[in-house]
């Protein structure tokens, strides 16, 4: 098959995310041609040259249209505007693909490609990464101005115009089959890939090294988006209260994002936190795997409870247990397979007692690290869950009809 896939947000395991799309692409493209409609707004953070920008079988088409994370809403919406523009006038331009596939966040990534297999009459598969437009309404960066009503109206609209939906987390297939019970919903978490730092080897493992002091006996990392969700302050108040405690423990943060001043401040302020630098995905497997415990903190907005945290996957991957803060499936999760510990979100006294209950109890900690990994290994393998994507695709591509977006009128 042709597969055309709109994502705005495309990058490499040289770059500092956990990979997910470019490992989707790539093991599409083992078997079919697929075409990746992105942006170059994830070049100029590829810090590493072990994998080629574009996998054999994928061609890209890349517009100039920037993105980072510290841009302000208004901001982010021209950027997404900007890409979904460009990303329908190539898609109906392009020769007839078989399939498209597309990605959101945001959600105008996914509604281009809708409309696109819509005025070409092919079926196509909607991977929801976040929850839009309930992500950006719950952090407040959309005014309600009567917009709220119709992108909701949009997003199920999106849903049910879908041959497949594909969701990474259980809640947030329960939202789409509440939005559009008529959608068929499939759950895919992003997984992760371990052997990907077995083989950087001791390269991927003596280069985080340079970042730590050999002087701390513990490490508590936050690797990831320094974002607006990603309750940064808690986090750090957390941190200042553990170090004052405690002399032997590094707190490290790995990332870049709307926060890094607030980061830059603490570390400036406090030998035992330190910043680390955004990594290439092996080293940030390095650096998960020499963690002794890797904090997963959100804001408490319902909504995050529902997302699917790329730390999550690798902290569990490399056998690192993890402290969670959302309500949701992450919760249950690490419960009920023993492999972490949950404080409630935005509660920075809680978060750092239970650090140091943890960092206490050497032997809680060596059965949840037993378990995290045991874990990951049957839930979130990421060869396994990309094979069951791709044959889900290549089903959809043999048997489903195009279905239509609906007009406003008829809905």
């Amino acid at each position: 098959m042709h597969i055309a896939v709109f994502l705005q947000h495309y990058h490499t395991p040289d770059c500092p995310t956990a990979a997910r799309p470019y490992a989707l692409v790539e093991r599409l493209g083992k078997d079919h041609a697929v075409t990746v409609i992105t942006t170059r707004a994830w070049e100029d953070t590829r810090t590493a040259h072990r994998f080629p920008w574009a996998p054999p079988g994928v061609d890209l088409v890349r517009f100039d249209v920037p993105y980072a994370n510290g841009m302000s809403p208004a901001q982010r919406l021209t950027s997404f505007l900007n890409y979904a523009a460009r990303a329908v006038r190539h898609g109906l331009q392009m020769p007839q693909p078989d399939l498209i596939l597309g990605s959101s966040t945001p959600l105008t990534a996914a509604a281009a490609a809708g409309l696109v297999a819509h005025l070409r009459d092919v079926p196509w598969v909607f991977e929801v990464r976040d929850l839009w437009p309930a992500f950006p309404i719950q952090m407040g960066a959309l005014p309600d101005c009567g917009l709220h009503a119709l992108l909701r109206w949009g997003e199920a609209a999106l849903y049910r115009s879908a041959a497949e939906v594909v969701t990474v987390s259980p809640d947030m297939e329960q939202h789409v089959r509440v939005q559009a019970p008529s959608a068929s919903v499939t759950t895919l978490p992003y997984g992760a890939a371990p052997a990907l730092l077995d083989a950087a080897g001791e390269e991927a493992r003596r280069s985080v090294t340079h970042h730590l002091p050999p002087d701390r006996r513990f490490l508590v990392l936050y690797a990831g988006t320094f974002g607006r969700a990603n309750a940064i302050p808690t986090l750090l108040d957390a941190a200042r209260r553990l170090v004052s405690a405690r002399s032997d423990v590094l707190v490290a943060l790995a990332g870049r994002g709307h926060h890094t001043p607030l980061v830059d401040q603490a570390a400036h302020r406090h030998d035992a936190i330190r910043r680390v630098p955004p990594l290439p995905y092996p080293e940030a497997l390095a650096l998960f795997e020499r963690a002794d415990l890797s904090l997963v903190p959100f804001r408490d907005r319902p909504v995050l409870a529902a997302n699917a945290p790329g730390k999550l996957f690798d902290s569990l991957a490399t056998g690192t247990p993890v402290v969670v803060t959302n309500p949701g499936w992450t919760k249950r999760f690490v419960r009920q397979h023993g492999c972490g510990w949950v404080v409630p979100p935005e509660a920075p006294d809680a978060l750092a007692d239970q650090i140091q209950s943890v960092l206490a109890s050497p032997g809680a900690r060596r059965e949840a690290s037993q378990n995290a990994r045991a874990a990951a290994q049957r839930h979130f393998d990421r060869a396994t869950i990309l094979d069951r994507y791709t044959a889900l695709v290549e089903d959809v591509g043999r048997t489903s009809p195009a279905r239509h977006l609906p007009h406003p009128r008829t809905s």
